[in-house]
């Protein structure tokens, strides 16, 4: 089994990235293989309509990325929260994703239902993640599951700065966060193990992608 992890942060070292590194530990000693793209390494022309054409020449970059997603058997986004947004270089990816996520109809996901994990770190308390800073971010995991991948669910790290308005390296003095996020990891990695055994997902998560599908065909069949 294969797994991209994403890292969204902008800083080095940074909070996601080492959170990022400690669930991969534990979805390595299930046996996964897993794959990480560092964004902030990567430059990536914006995004436009073009990019959604078939004759757009994409940069080896992106292509690189679209590999590895399409080959991978479960996808792991580990991104900071900044002024309750994530970094535009991750909702950069996400719109260029249309491009070989949708159909050609641009309506239906072609992820087949692909199992994904999000880790979010924030400034915030935990409080504050689950008022308003959920809503906030929530186009991340929606954007994901109209591609059709399945969402399993999400880790929050609050209070990640050094002191008042002082943001930097905290995660490296939380040993219960870490071990936290390598079970985490762990656990994930049987899901993907599943999915790429069988192609399917635990029933409670098929049965969740099941009703989000066929509210979404409602939706659609709504527009159209």
């Amino acid at each position: 089994m294969r797994v991209i992890v994403i890292i969204a942060g902008t800083n080095d070292p940074s909070n996601s990235a080492m959170l990022a590194a400690a669930f991969t530990e534990g979805m390595r000693e299930e046996g996964a293989e897993v794959d990480t793209v560092h964004l902030r390494e990567i430059e990536l022309k914006h995004f436009t309509l073009d990019c959604y054409s078939g004759t757009y020449q994409h940069e080896p970059e992106f292509r690189r990325i679209q590999s590895l997603i399409e080959g991978a058997h479960g996808i792991v986004v580990a991104t900071p929260i900044w002024n309750f947004g994530v970094p535009a270089h991750l909702k950069n990816l996400l719109d260029r994703m249309g491009s070989f996520a949708f159909d050609t109809t641009k309506l239906w996901g072609k992820l087949a239902g692909k199992p994904f994990y999000l880790i979010f770190t924030g400034g915030a308390p935990k409080t504050a993640w689950k008022g308003l800073m959920r809503i906030t971010t929530r186009f991340v995991p929606e954007a994901l599951k109209y591609f059709g991948a399945t969402y399993i669910n999400c880790h929050y790290e609050p209070k990640c700065v050094i002191a008042k308005g002082n943001f930097g390296l905290v995660v490296d003095k939380r040993p219960e966060s870490l071990a936290s996020l390598k079970r985490q990891g762990a656990s994930f990695a049987k899901i993907v193990s599943h999915y790429a055994e069988n192609g399917t997902l635990p029933l409670r998560k098929r049965l969740f992608r099941t009703l989000y599908s066929i509210g979404l065909r409602i939706v659609q069949g709504k527009k159209a």
